[in-house]
């Protein structure tokens, strides 16, 4: 069941666009899950000699990681931002 938003959604408000990136974030790391652990899963069943396999993981898990400390740390969702 997803959330429920108590009022109109508006992206000016902060509360909603904090919880908008986090379920953003929520969907990329679900998406990162299912298709490394796929690319994994072909790689051992076939015993593939992907020299890809292990760019293609490390690369989206820095990009993932990146945008873990965006949300966490970076985003300001202040009122006065949105002046």
């Amino acid at each position: 069941m997803p959330p429920r938003w108590p009022r109109q959604p508006d992206r000016k408000d902060p509360e909603y666009r904090r919880l908008d990136d986090r379920m953003n974030f929520a969907v990329h790391v679900a998406g990162f899950a299912a298709c490394n652990s796929s690319l994994w899963f072909f790689y051992q069943f076939t015993h593939a000699h992907w020299q890809w396999a292990k760019w293609v993981t490390g690369i989206w898990a820095v990009f993932l990681f990146l945008h873990f400390i965006y949300i966490v740390a970076i985003a300001n969702y202040s009122l006065e931002q949105n002046g």
